[in-house]
């Protein structure tokens, strides 16, 4: 099997001081096989490393996080396939989470599983987001 890993550079402005996380915790942001880019859960930390305190800068944060690795490889948000997300507290952050989706993710809609947890890595995450793309060329 061949694979890809894509490398978030240092200096991106998107994920800022977070990148450091890949080393720490020994993963890769996203990784391309077989006309696929599997993208590592994401989280709604801000650049500067800081937590918000709302779903819906949560869920914009870690969707442009997504969008910026579809970036990396020449994708948009039309790649997606398949996304799950991890939700703590679901009932009540669910409709902030929904709102700030609306906002950001378009039609051709990808598929999408929700699932509530107790908890994330960091006390304060409320959302992590997880997504496969498929590149264009990929055979169907």
């Amino acid at each position: 099997m061949t694979a890809h890993t894509v490398e978030v550079p240092e200096d991106n402005a998107v994920f800022g001081q977070t990148t450091s996380a890949f080393a720490s915790f020994g993963y890769s942001a996203a990784v391309r096989a077989h006309g696929l880019l599997f993208i590592a859960g994401t989280i709604g930390r801000r650049a500067d490393g800081t937590i918000p305190d709302t779903i819906e800068e949560q869920t914009e944060i870690a969707l442009r996080k997504i969008e910026e690795i579809l970036r990396l490889e020449n994708l948009d948000t039309s790649a997606l396939v398949d996304v799950t997300s991890y939700h703590v507290d679901i009932r009540r952050h669910l409709p902030g989470f929904i709102e700030a989706k609306k906002r950001l993710v378009r039609a051709p809609y990808p598929t999408w599983t929700i699932i509530g947890v107790s908890g994330l890595a960091s006390p304060g995450l409320l959302v992590e987001i997880r997504a496969t793309a498929a590149y264009p060329d990929a055979p169907r």
